[in-house]
């Protein structure tokens, strides 16, 4: 019966519509409208309540530091400033992990360029195939000679367009790595230049007159030090 029931059609109950009267208000507020609401408010409700229970069971002696770092601005509270949060042994750690992040990238581009260069010249540079035949008479000779000059003659295969395709992403590839390549290396020697400027020891900037071999970037020439 119930299956004959669900089939029977049914009239589509739909939910009144704002009166006229109401229509200066807005839109009317249907059920679904009331539960997101109803959810919403529960939920601040439950977070006040939360609030209000671990306040009243605070612990009087409790202290960290925060409470005098920190500060609030107009109702916003504002955390301190993480200017000096590490020390200068702590950024040259992190200087240094950085650094053989990017050194193991160089290494892994240099190996992958040097196997798509090998691949992509072996498929270039096809060595051509050889094969010696003996005659034991000149008439033998000549006929083999004949046979070598009619398949010489006719005429080569075209290389498919997929082959052409592959090879030429292939190629592209290959620049794109190059040049992925010589970014890598110009931001490690970044990096390692302002991981030296970190160290100790006293330094100065050179002069573009002083400079043996000009370059865009600044060079720096450190004191020389007695090593104990």
């Amino acid at each position: 019966m119930s299956s004959l029931r669900n089939a029977l059609p049914r009239r589509a109950h739909k939910e009144r519509a704002q009166p006229s009267t109401r229509k200066k208000f807005g839109l009317l507020e249907k059920h679904k409208d009331y539960v997101v609401r109803a959810k919403a408010f529960h939920k601040k409700e439950e977070a006040i309540k939360k609030l209000k229970e671990k306040a009243a069971f605070r612990n009087p002696d409790e202290f960290y530091f925060k409470m005098i770092n920190t500060k609030t601005v107009n109702g916003i509270h504002k955390p301190a400033s993480e200017a000096n949060k590490y020390s200068q042994e702590e950024l040259m750690l992190m200087k240094t992990q950085d650094i053989g992040y990017i050194m193991q990238k160089i290494q892994s581009e240099k190996k992958k360029i040097e196997k798509l260069t090998a691949v992509l010249h072996s498929t270039d540079n096809q060595p051509p195939n050889k094969h010696v035949r003996y005659a034991e008479d000149r008439d033998e000779a000549k006929e083999i000679s004949e046979q070598i000059s009619s398949r010489e003659n006719v005429p080569t295969i075209d290389i498919p367009y997929r082959i052409k395709k592959k090879t030429s992403v292939s190629y592209k590839e290959l620049e794109d790595r190059k040049n992925r390549l010589k970014s890598l290396e110009k931001l490690y020697a970044d990096m390692a230049l302002q991981r030296e400027l970190q160290k100790k020891g006293k330094k100065r900037k050179l002069r573009e007159d002083e400079i043996v071999s000009p370059t865009s970037k600044p060079v720096y020439k450190w004191r020389q030090e007695r090593k104990r």
